[in-house]
């Protein structure tokens, strides 16, 4: 006989975004039920951004050291990168990191929290793999996503492998063939590189880094292909194991085969939603031509059901910040239900910790008309604090209205891209014109007047 739990309102998913929603039904005062399926800890602080950054600062450390004889700095010999030590600092940290999310899971109620694996019965209705039947007035989604694993992969076995089992390495393999170039891609891809990792990069299209701008793409493919031996428009033509190596073959066009073999085969491209065994055909949910339910974005609400998604699983640009702002915003609207609103949402923001790194804000140049909009351009080559520092390379371009002159966003492979895009998001965020912009303080000599070279540069095309 099942095991009945009630709640008002049942999270399955405890992670960057389900944990928010959590703490908003708390709030609420009402009774929720955090469901998680696997180990906790979130996704970000397990196998995603804080290991990656870790490797990656690893990475930067030993560039560094490789960059010093150009300001004259003689290093005998050149950095010695121990893969293991390297490895076991990222684990440890890593460690570290989930023990503070497991920690707050950990001193919830016991009655608020369910560790199993869950599926719809019916509507409101959930069974456990525990033999629980779970009966909440309002449900929240919150599984996030999982890696795809492209059939022609699987012969690879143990060696095609996933972001997700990089962070569980002991030591770093000779070889790394990486697919796709996305963001993933970029990350680990320049760091195992750095490292001292064979690296390849293997892309089926020019796309590169999430980049729309053609001409920030092109300057971030010039920057950073190199170092990643970058092939674009690639087409996988074989993949076979041979022991413990891959070989991987591709073409260009109408070219002869290339094949290479690597000790491991890491797939980046990308991630789709863990919806598959929760069997959502069982409720009157209404699904897309892709077997998704159909979200209302203002209020992350189900068309027509109590049932709210948060995160990763809703399809959107899959980022930290963002999936905790969807589970506040689910949290409340489901903890109000059948109130629900849409909220104002913060400026779209991402960044590449790549070094140049790359970022974007807003939306610019997706929708860019040249008889509406202007761009303007910093060329960081130039730029008197880069070139000081030996990091002048890249290119910001900044997006303004003709119009009202009002700043609509920016995409940029270079210097401290990281705190340009905050600056750059801050004042997309308060709807500031490029002249308001302008008249802001910048101190010389720094990255930051970068920014004003390029916004100098759209004012003049304001006619």
């Amino acid at each position: 006989m099942s095991k009945r739990i009630d709640c008002d309102v049942a999270i399955v998913g405890a992670g960057s975004a389900g944990l928010p929603a959590y703490r908003e039904v708390v709030k609420a005062g009402l009774k929720p039920l955090l469901i998680e399926a696997g180990p906790h800890g979130t996704m970000c602080a397990r196998v995603g951004c804080m290991p990656s950054k870790l490797l990656i600062a690893a990475a930067e450390s030993a560039a560094a050291i490789r960059h010093a004889p150009d300001f004259g700095v003689r290093v005998s010999g050149g950095p010695v990168v121990d893969g293991a030590a390297v490895m076991d600092r990222v684990r440890r940290e890593r460690d570290r990191f989930v023990g503070f999310v497991v920690d707050d899971v950990q001193a919830m109620p016991p009655e608020h929290r369910l560790d199993a694996r869950v599926e719809f019965l019916r509507d409101g209705v959930l069974q456990s793999d525990q033999g629980h039947e779970i009966h909440a007035g309002r449900i929240i989604l919150a599984i996030g996503t999982r890696p795809v694993v492209p059939e022609a992969y699987r012969v690879l076995g143990d060696l095609a492998i996933v972001n997700d089992d990089v962070f569980d390495w002991q030591d770093l393999p000779r070889s790394v063939l990486l697919v796709g170039s996305g963001v993933i891609g970029v990350e680990l891809g320049l760091a195992l590189a750095r490292l001292g990792v064979r690296v390849r990069v293997l892309n089926r299209s020019d796309s590169f880094a999430h980049l729309h701008d053609p001409a920030v793409r092109r300057t971030a493919v010039d920057v950073l292909g190199p170092e990643l031996n970058l092939v674009q428009g690639a087409h996988v033509t074989s993949v076979r194991r041979e022991g413990d190596h891959a070989l991987v073959g591709w073409s260009l066009g109408e070219g002869a085969e290339i094949c290479e073999r690597f000790d491991r085969v890491l797939l980046t491209a990308g991630r789709r939603p863990d919806l598959d065994a929760l069997h959502l055909e069982r409720t009157s949910m209404p699904l897309d031509g892709r077997g998704l339910p159909v979200v209302d974005p203002g209020t992350l609400q189900v068309r027509g059901q109590p049932v709210f998604l948060a995160g990763d699983v809703t399809g959107r640009h899959a980022i930290q910040h963002e999936a905790s702002d969807d589970g506040r915003l689910a949290g409340r609207n489901a903890a109000a239900w059948p109130d629900v609103r849409a909220l104002p949402r913060r400026a779209p923001l991402a960044v590449v910790f790549s070094n140049p790194q790359i970022m974007q804000v807003g939306g610019g140049f997706t929708a860019f008309d040249p008889d509406t909009m202007a761009i303007g351009a910093v060329d960081w080559t130039r730029q008197g604090r880069s070139r000081v520092m030996l990091r002048n390379q890249g290119l910001l371009h900044v997006y303004m209205r003709r119009s009202d002159q009002r700043f609509i966003g920016a995409e940029m492979v270079g210097p401290d891209a990281e705190h340009v895009a905050h600056l750059l998001a801050w004042a997309l965020q308060m709807e500031l014109s490029v002249p308001d912009m302008l008249r802001l303080p910048f101190y010389h000599p720094t990255i930051e007047e970068g920014i004003r070279t390029a916004l100098r540069d759209a004012a003049q095309h304001a006619g």
